[in-house]
Order: C-alpha cells, then sequence, then structure tokens
C-alpha cells in the first residue's frame, strides 16, 4: 500500500514537473485575465479564475486558447449574443452589445500586448464601436474573425499592415463604405468574408491580382457597378456576390470554382459559354437577375454539378431535347423565364428524384403552371420592335445631325462672304428679337420633333434619347432659355431643420397641411419662419442604418444639386434613435413647386394651359440633363430615380425639375411602394 501511494505521489511530481514547463508567462496570463474583465466576464469565460488557472488546457467547444513556447498563439471565444440590426443605433444595447463603458480601442490595446498571436476570433460577443487603426498592432496575426458582433464604420486602411494574415471574417456586423482596394497587398491572403454588412462602391479591379485567394464572400451588401474578370484567380473556389445591386454582364470565371452564387443582382446579357468548362463546379445560383438568351446545356451536364439555380430570368429559346445531365445533379429550378418547347428528357424523366422546377416559362408540359406561347413570343417580338424604333429614331436624328451641319456651314460661309463686319461694340448688344419658343428652336426642329414624340412616346429610352440629341445640337441651338439660367443661379444651402421648426411651419402637422399620402409617408406643405413655401416628406426608416450612417446618406443627398432638380432644402431625424421604435421619422424639406405636373399638363384639354411641342421638348431635355448628371456625373452614380412623367414637376417659368430622385439611399425598398394619387396633389 505504502509502495502504490508513493508511486501514485510520484507519477503526480513527475506530470506537475512536465506540464509546469509549458507554463503561461505570467504577463500572458494577466493579458487574458485583463481580456476577461473587458468582454465583461462572459460566461463562456467562468473558469478562467485567476493567474493560477491553467488556461492552455482548458478547452470547450465555445473556448480555446493555443499555447506555444509559453505564449499565446492562438484565442477562440464564441459567445451567444446575436446581433439585431433593427435595435442597434451605434449606442450600446441592453443585452445585445456590451455596455457604454466598453472600448474597442483598449481591447486592441490589451491584445496587442500578446506578441505571439497568430489567431484571434472573438464572435457573438456583442463588441461594438469602430475598428481602430491600432489593428495593425497585431503583427503576427494569420486568422481574424470579429463576426456577429456590432462593428460599424469602414475599414481601416492599416489593416493591410498585417503582412501575414491569410484569413479575414467580418460577417455580420454594420461596416459600411467602399470597398477597400488595397487588399492585393496580402501575398498569402486566402479567405475574405464580410456577408451582411452595409459595404457599398463598386469591386475594384485590384482584387484581379490576390491569386492566392480561395473563397471570396460579399453576400447582402449594397455593392455595385461592373463584376470585374476573375478568372485571373486561379485559386478561387468559392464565390458568394448575391443580394448585391451588380449592374454588369457577367464575366469570365476561374476554372477552379466549385460554388457561384450571384443571384438576386442586376446582372445582364447572356450567360457566357465560357461557363460550360468549369469543371469542378457544384453550385451555381443565378436567380433573379435579368439574364437573356437561351442557357448553355454544358451547364448541365458539367461532372461535379449537384444544384443548378437559373429561375426568374428573361431566359428564352428552347433547351435541346436530348441534352445530357450530370450524374449528381440533385436540383434544377428553371421557373420564370421564357423557355420554350418540351423539357429535355433528361429533366423531364427525373422531375421528382431531381427535384426540377420549370413552372412560369411557356414549356409544352404541365399547361396549368406555364404561360401560352404568345406570352413569350410576344417578349421577343416587342423587344425586336423597340430595337428596329431605336435604330430608326437614331437614324433621324443622325440625318438631321449631317443636314444641320451642313445648313450650319453653308451659313457661316455666306456671313463671312456677304455680312458686313462689325465693331466689336455692336457685338456687346443684346438680341432684340426672339423666337417664340422658350429655347429658340426651328419651325422645322419641332415639326421633326412632333413626328419623333407621336411615334416613340412609349419608348422606355426616350430621355436617354433625347438627351444625346441636346449633346449634339448643344452647339447649334444656343443656350438654355433666360428663366432656366435665372433658376440654376439660385443656391440653397442645405441644413438640418429641427423638429419644433417643422411643427411651426405645418401648424403641428395639422391635417389642413396634408397634401398627400403613400405607403412611404405623408407629404405636407408648410411655411417656414421666413415666409419660405416648403414641401415636407415624412419618411418611415427602419433601423437597419445606424443614425450616424442615416445621416452619411442625407449628406450624400443633400450634395444633389441640379437646375433641373427638385432642390432638397434640409432634413431631419424625428426621434434620432432614441426609442425602441425600431424605426427612424425622417422629415426632407424640399422647394416648393407650384406648377403642377407633366402628365397632369400632356392631358391637359383647356387650350390655354396646353404645353407648346417647343416647351414639351425644353422641359424633357432638362430632365434628361438630370438624369444625365444623376448617372454620370456623381460617384457612385445615382440610379432607380423613379423617372416617370408625373415625377416631373413645372415651375412658374414652365422648367421642368425631377423629384423623387436618390430615395433609394434612404429607404432601398423604395421603389416597391404605391403612392396614393398623383405629384400634383402632394406639391399644389
Amino acid at each position: 500500500m505504502e509502495c502504490s501511494r508513493f508511486f501514485a505521489f510520484l507519477c503526480f511530481s513527475v506530470n506537475f514537473l512536465i506540464l509546469g514547463t509549458y507554463q503561461l508567462q505570467s504577463s500572458q496570463t494577466q493579458v487574458l485575465l485583463q481580456l476577461r474583465k473587458q468582454l465583461e466576464y462572459p460566461k463562456q469565460l467562468d473558469l478562467w479564475l485567476n493567474t493560477r488557472t491553467d488556461f492552455c488546457y482548458l478547452s470547450t467547444t465555445q473556448v480555446n486558447i493555443t499555447c506555444e513556447d509559453n505564449l499565446v498563439t492562438g484565442i477562440l471565444i464564441f459567445g451567444d449574443k446575436q446581433k439585431r440590426i433593427g435595435n442597434f443605433n451605434a449606442f450600446r444595447v441592453s443585452n445585445q452589445t456590451l455596455s457604454q463603458n466598453f472600448s474597442m480601442d483598449s481591447l486592441v490595446t490589451t491584445l496587442s500586448r500578446l506578441n505571439g498571436l497568430k489567431s484571434l476570433s472573438l464572435v457573438s460577443l456583442g463588441i461594438w464601436g469602430p475598428i481602430p487603426d491600432k489593428i495593425h498592432r497585431l503583427q503576427s496575426l494569420e486568422y481574424l474573425d470579429l463576426s456577429w458582433n456590432f462593428l460599424y464604420g469602414s475599414i481601416p486602411p492599416k489593416l493591410s499592415r498585417i503582412g501575414n494574415l491569410r484569413i479575414l471574417k467580418f460577417d455580420g456586423n454594420l461596416l459600411n463604405g467602399t470597398f477597400p482596394d488595397w487588399f492585393n497587398s496580402f501575398s498569402n491572403f486566402t479567405i475574405f468574408s464580410m456577408r451582411n454588412n452595409l459595404l457599398s462602391g463598386s469591386l475594384p479591379s485590384s482584387i484581379q491580382r490576390i491569386t492566392s485567394l480561395t473563397a471570396l464572400v460579399l453576400s447582402n451588401n449594397a455593392i455595385s457597378g461592373k463584376l470585374p474578370d476573375l478568372s485571373s484567380l486561379s485559386s478561387l473556389q468559392w464565390l458568394d456576390l448575391s443580394e448585391n445591386m451588380f449592374e454588369s454582364e457577367l464575366p469570365n470565371m476561374p476554372k477552379g470554382l466549385k460554388a457561384v452564387l450571384l443571384n438576386n443582382n442586376s446582372f445582364s446579357g447572356i450567360i457566357p459559354q465560357q461557363y460550360d468548362q468549369l469543371h469542378l463546379l457544384q453550385q451555381i445560383d443565378l436567380s433573379f437577375n435579368t439574364l437573356e438568351g437561351t442557357p448553355p446545356a454544358g451547364l448541365f451536364s458539367l461532372p461535379g454539378i449537384v444544384s443548378l439555380n437559373l429561375s426568374s430570368n428573361m431566359l428564352s429559346g428552347s433547351l435541346p431535347m436530348h441534352m445530357s445531365c450530370g450524374s449528381k445533379l440533385d436540383s434544377v429550378d428553371i421557373s420564370n423565364n421564357k423557355l420554350r418547347g418540351l423539357l429535355p428528357s433528361c429533366l423531364s424523366s427525373a422531375i421528382k428524384t431531381r427535384g426540377v422546377k420549370y413552372g412560369g416559362n411557356c414549356l409544352s408540359i404541365d399547361l396549368s403552371h406555364q404561360h401560352p406561347e404568345t406570352y413569350c413570343v410576344e417578349q421577343q417580338e416587342k423587344k425586336k420592335s423597340e430595337e428596329k424604333n431605336l435604330g430608326t429614331l437614331i437614324g433621324v436624328i443622325g440625318g438631321i445631325i449631317v443636314i444641320m451641319g451642313l445648313l450650319a456651314y453653308g451659313f457661316l460661309v455666306l456671313c463671312r462672304q456677304y455680312c458686313p463686319r462689325r465693331t466689336p461694340e455692336q457685338h456687346l448688344l443684346h438680341k432684340s428679337v426672339q423666337d417664340n419658343s422658350v429655347t429658340g428652336f426651328t419651325s422645322e426642329l419641332l415639326m421633326n420633333a412632333s413626328m419623333l414624340f407621336e411615334n416613340f412616346l412609349d419608348n422606355g429610352s426616350l430621355f436617354y434619347l433625347i438627351s444625346l440629341f441636346k449633346l449634339h445640337f448643344s452647339f447649334l441651338l444656343g443656350s438654355v432659355s433666360d428663366a432656366a439660367k435665372l433658376d440654376s443661379q439660385r443656391t440653397h444651402a442645405h441644413r438640418l431643420f429641427s423638429l419644433d421648426e417643422l411643427k411651426a411651419a405645418t401648424n403641428n402637422f395639422d391635417k389642413s397641411t396634408l397634401m398627400g399620402e403613400g405607403s412611404t409617408g405623408k407629404m405636407y406643405k408648410g411655411r417656414l419662419g421666413n415666409g419660405t413655401p416648403v414641401s415636407i416628406r415624412c419618411l418611415t426608416v427602419s433601423k437597419r442604418y445606424a443614425v450616424r450612417n442615416l445621416k452619411l446618406r442625407l449628406d450624400l443627398l443633400a450634395k444633389l444639386r441640379h437646375p433641373h432638380l427638385v432642390c432638397l432644402l434640409g432634413h431631419c431625424i424625428g426621434n434620432e434613435g432614441k426609442d425602441d421604435s425600431g424605426v427612424n421619422n425622417v422629415y426632407l424639406i424640399y422647394e416648393y413647386v407650384p406648377n403642377g405636373n407633366y402628365q397632369a399638363r400632356l392631358l391637359e384639354t383647356n387650350p390655354e394651359n396646353v404645353l407648346e411641342w417647343s416647351d414639351r421638348l425644353a422641359i424633357l431635355i432638362g430632365v434628361a440633363e438630370a438624369v444625365h448628371f444623376l448617372h454620370t456625373e456623381i460617384i457612385p452614380g445615382f440610379f432607380n430615380n423613379r423617372l416617370k412623367a408625373n415625377n416631373i414637376l413645372l415651375n412658374e417659368h414652365q422648367m421642368g425639375k425631377l423629384s423623387d430622385y436618390g430615395l433609394s439611399i434612404v429607404v432601398q425598398e423604395i421603389d416597391e411602394h404605391k403612392v396614393d394619387g398623383d405629384l400634383e396633389s402632394w406639391f399644389l
């Protein structure tokens, strides 16, 4: 018995001495205890008691500390604070974020004392605040995961100084701003994941140079513009850009891809034939875009393809009856397109086993769930007709340009030959005779314009064609009218209004001042203290955006200044996020436009109020200039501007002004809302 006790004691002593050689340095232990304090003692760290705790050997599914040579090299902590964007306003939220005393800056300072730290995962711990610039002090990091917290603001550029970083995950935060263009500075970067954030702007072409990248996940953001060619990313296996705002044709893809998720964007054009060569592809989702043409048959027969989703596009034509399907193909969705003919035999014979969805087409199968054949034919014929009309109109405009150019050249030659020379003083005289048109158009041009309007009034691209017409003729037709010049010279300084000012202007939002009500809010007519009449639009905006972020978006909207845009004078955020309603009341204060809208004037039967053709052309050219400004003269461009005839308002000079522009950056779902009544009742 005594021998056995002595042997057990001896074994314990040896084990203690062996384990003791792997004990952390005291400074490392102090940092871990300080980390527990800064994270406000989460229950996952209840075993971290004091400096004698053996941190390196306390491993659970939620907490793990990795040690090497008496140094901490890895920290993994999974909390239970689930993020709910609707209740966050860049301030502490009870039971969701850490307290008001928490400092992201102090947390990074503490972690920087762990010189050997290579891996850091702090997930769902209620961490909140902007990522500080000093994040680059974590020089040894190779893996960084701060997902599902409440981080906001932009990604600091100094993050690029962590040269060994290979994996970066910021999923499920509130990070905004444009996508960084310095990620190609990471030589060994493999995984970048920032899904469920608020990133905007375009994807920089510099991403093409990160050849070591294996996974790029940016779903559920607001990234827009053109998707660059990614075929140079030879190591890329997983690409998820779904639920963004990309507006380009599909580029070529790297041949090593296993998953391509591009659904819920605005991709257009055809599906590239190159996708037939993605032999390692297992999943592809291109649903909810505006893709056209016939899908490549080779997509269905890729050797590794398991899931194929092409639903809710504008795909047309017929799939080959005898095309082959991959042996692993388990799910196919081609519903809600313009496909015709029969379903290929490899799909029709395995509708249930493969999970094939094909409704909402014009296929000759299961007719109760298909459109009639004429539906798909009419769509194609209508497109061809529009293209033909467009070609005719461009031809007419081109002919007019040539004729007017020749006439102008002849006029200049005759003037130089026969007109007497004038003294410089005579050139300073104002024009004494003006054309009856507000813009000085010739009768020949107005006759042509009348014919064009009658033939192409229903053409969706009319505004852009008129804008092109204006650009080609600006050097011949002279400057804009005096009224337009006068209006463009007016400047309105954007300012912040108080809710009390707005209540005073509308008699506490009395019903008598209500001009209209839509599903996005109400419109009131008011008069400011200085006597200025204004229109006040009240929007109910989800707290998806923090108040700080919302103010940034409103400031961006305030910078839009053009003589043919209804001027935004200022804004007011009603409750500043101080209640728990889950919404913000946003008031937009516009200039008051008194003369009705363009649609109402087009339908006018009173001869005294009917618009002349010259006036109509001048109004549309002005609005086209405004649209051109919104699309091309600001970065990023403003699209989804609800361009309709009843959104063109007329001021006292019969000058057209576009309203309802740019609201999509404040209320993302604005395009889905319908307004009760037209805008004339809102601004009269």
